[in-house]
């Protein structure tokens, strides 16, 4: 058999998005939202069935967020919201983005990074007053739709433990048995109301399991798992997990009674030792996760093959599941809309559609005796001989030249600031932005003209400078202290320097799911990284010249660009950082050459591949921060280097990130409650600091009081000499009338404030 953890939602042409955002924007009723989402539903169970999947995934689908579903599902949502909404889709937005009117404000749920992907979740919040009921049909209609086509799916549903660890608990304690007794007894019903519709299979995602487990979640396991399958009846329960190994709990879930187990054995190649030392149960299937769900090149039949012939020494052949190593949810739809990629590039890559037939050729190759003569195996080991010769440089001159001095920034930061402080003159807690304003029609309009060659380039460059005219005079009038340029010819943050920058490829329809109806296009890193021209000089130059005030130099870091890009997985990942640290660094310099005072080097996803375990943190670490510190090692002391990192849980990483020996720090905070700025008091962090005073994903305006309360707060906890003020993170994807008075409320707060200093 052949299963697929979950497939991506949002359609071949990003149409989920689409929908969903002209709903919000009541351009689309809720009955055609829902219908619509049922005919793309149908549309990617049909395309799985097409390909053999003997297992098809349902309830993976989700108009914003699964984690958000789940929540719905267990009626873990707060009360103040309950009460303001009878309309469930009403309930369900309101909670992802906020609510706003005359008399009601709701804040958005906290975002977060799910595990080490650029996806994020939104985090729900478990108190005293949480009553877990069973509060939603959503993973059984989407069942019996799919049954209705003639399509008996998987449903899949997120784990208690999973759900526990990742939720924000409020004087609760998640282990304390009287509380997971009422979410055990919702999980019972759920198990119950699958078996009356006639689903052969459930799979329950435990994706924590591989992260550093304590002795109280592995009994949590054990407890809650033993009293749940005994109510299982005739259902198989799958217990799912991806992203790494499961050594802290193997031991146990062997032993519990699970029908079937689904290790990842990508990103989890430990799990195969498991295996080897502990065995596997003979009366159980396991789901081998052997076909990549978080990269877009192909599988390398050879090495899976001799896996799962591995693997059937220890398993009956029969019982072994071919799987995907996790959700397609990570990876583009389909290769078939890229007709525009090098045909000798573009064949070594597989998008989710292109893993369905990977996965149907695997069981093929797996069922044959002797599957080297296949040739779909022969044409996949000249494939794989092809790439081995056009391998990358491991390390180019220049990174291999590289001695400690090209990582080490003088004077220290102490006699930095200073000469900052000195010819930046900037008053008590300095306004900003982090970097992008919003992208309007206007200008995706221009931005499409130009790929269809409708507008010349000087058309295009002159339609963006009279965009950065406006942005400047409008941050000079709400009042900011520095200035950015709003950020308007740049697609993406990541995109946009793959495209300016030589050893990537671009693909037209590479869309993959972020947050919510927030799409990016990755690009794809295929040979030596170089910086043949300027990336932004051009632009931030002229912003500079419109205002006598300092504005920032916006650049992308290179361990941002490698974590939010797909990377050949033949190459070092230390290597490729370091060809991109050297490619920003020459952009850097150059920009502080043209008198540009602060230089912004955003690495919003630093700790993105953080290994899950901490074992394997320093490792990381030593060479993602060293790739820092490459790009500004050799600015004047007098240039003020800042940095910009979001939705990541830094508390317990402050120590590390203050080697990155950045002058200032832009934090996303507005969200967490500020305990990040009592971990930064506690920490080695010397450098000054913006932790974000509204949250830039929500379109709620945020009156002057609440940011003055905030911004009092702060100073409270980290001073007055090393704070600044910003927004969360960039406002690209907000619209001007949420924003502006949002950023003018801000400044007024401030100004407010610094008066009674």
């Amino acid at each position: 058999m052949i299963s697929v953890v979950g497939f991506p939602r949002i359609g071949q042409n990003r149409e989920l998005k689409k929908w969903v955002e002209s709903y919000l924007d009541k351009k689309l009723s809720k009955e055609e939202l829902i219908q619509n989402s049922k005919n793309l539903k149908k549309t990617h169970w049909q395309l799985q069935k097409e390909y053999g999947v003997d297992l098809i995934p349902s309830n993976d689908f989700s108009f914003y967020d699964t984690f958000l579903d789940h929540a719905m599902l267990v009626g873990s949502i707060p009360e103040e919201y309950k009460v303001v909404f009878s309309d469930d889709l009403k309930l369900y937005f309101a909670l992802a983005k906020g609510y706003q009117d005359q008399n009601i404000d709701l804040k958005a749920l906290p975002m977060k990074k799910w595990f080490f992907t650029n996806y994020h979740y939104l985090v729900p919040e478990i108190n005293e007053n949480t009553k877990f009921e069973l509060a939603s049909t959503k993973p059984f209609d989407e069942f019996v739709e799919a049954l209705s086509i003639g399509i008996k799916t998987k449903p899949v549903i997120i784990g208690a433990l999973t759900f526990l660890k990742l939720s924000k608990k409020s004087n609760v304690d998640m282990y304390d048995k009287s509380l997971w007794e009422k979410l055990l007894d919702v999980y019972i019903q759920i198990l119950k109301r699958f078996e009356e519709l006639g689903s052969e299979f459930i799979q329950i995602d435990e994706p924590v399991l591989v992260t550093d487990l304590n002795a109280k979640d592995i009994e949590f396991l054990e407890n809650f798992y033993r009293s749940l399958l005994l109510q299982k009846g005739k259902l198989k329960v799958i217990l799912q997990t991806y992203f790494g190994d499961v050594r802290d709990c193997f031991e146990k879930i062997i032993m519990l009674d699970f029908d079937a187990i689904g290790l990842d054995f990508v990103d989890g190649k430990f799990n195969v030792e498991l295996i080897k030392k502990f065995g596997f149960p003979q009366e159980k299937l396991l789901f081998a996760g052997v076909v990549n769900g978080r990269n877009v090149f192909k599988n390398n039949y050879k090495n899976t093959l001799e896996l799962l012939n591995m693997l059937s020494s220890f398993v009956d052949k029969k019982n072994i599941v071919i799987s995907t190593s996790c959700s397609l949810l990570f990876v583009p739809y389909s290769l078939k809309f890229e007709t525009q990629l090098d045909s000798n590039k573009k064949k070594f890559l597989a998008f989710a559609e292109e893993k369905l037939k990977e996965l149907s050729e695997l069981k093929l190759l797996f069922s044959q005796d002797n599957f080297s003569a296949n040739s779909i195996y022969v044409q996949n080991i000249q494939l794989f001989e092809e790439l081995n010769k056009n391998k990358l440089s491991d390390v180019s001159t220049a990174v291999n030249n590289l001695t400690d001095d090209d990582f080490e920034r003088k004077p220290r930061f102490e006699e930095r600031i200073k000469l900052q402080k000195e010819v930046l003159n900037l008053p008590q807690l300095p306004t900003t932005t982090i970097g992008s304003f919003p992208q309007t029609q206007d200008v995706r309009s221009a931005r499409g003209k130009l790929k269809k060659g409708e507008i010349t380039f000087e058309e295009y460059e002159s339609f963006i400078k009279s965009k950065i005219e406006r942005v400047i005079k409008l941050q000079e009038e709400i009042g900011l202290d520095v200035l950015v340029h709003g950020e308007y010819e740049r697609n993406d943050m990541v995109e946009f320097f793959g495209e300016k920058l030589e050893g990537f490829l671009i693909t037209q329809n590479g869309w993959v799911q972020s947050y919510g109806t927030r799409c990016v296009k990755p690009p794809i890193i295929f040979s030596d990284i170089k910086r043949k021209k300027s990336l932004t000089v051009e632009y931030i130059k002229y912003a500079q010249s419109l205002t006598s005030k300092p504005v920032k130099g916006i650049l992308t870091g290179p361990v941002t660009i490698l974590n939010w890009s797909f990377v050949r997985e033949d190459i070092p990942l230390k290597n490729v950082a370091f060809q991109l640290a050297l490619a920003i660094k020459e952009e850097v310099l150059e920009l502080e050459k043209e008198g540009v005072k602060i230089i912004q080097i955003d690495e919003a996803a630093l700790i993105e591949k953080l290994p899950l375990r901490k074992c394997y943190h320093k490792d990381y670490l030593d060479w993602a921060i060293k790739a820092f510190r490459l790009t500004c090692s050799k600015v004047k002391p007098e240039t003020q280097i800042h940095t910009h990192m979001c939705y990541s849980n830094f508390d317990e990483l402050l120590d590390e990130i203050a080697k990155m020996d950045v002058d200032v720090i832009t934090f996303e905070a507005a969200k967490s409650d500020f305990t990040l700025l009592d971990s930064i008091n506690k920490s080695n962090l010397k450098s000054e600091v913006g932790p974000g005073v509204f949250d830039v994903h929500s379109p709620r305006i945020v009156s002057k009081e609440e940011m003055k309360k905030l911004i009092l707060k702060m100073i409270e906890k980290v001073g007055k000499d090393r704070l600044w003020v910003n927004p969360d993170c960039g406002l690209k994807t907000r619209k001007e009338e949420e924003v502006l008075p949002t950023l003018q409320n801000m400044v007024l707060a401030v100004w407010e404030v610094r008066n009674n200093l």
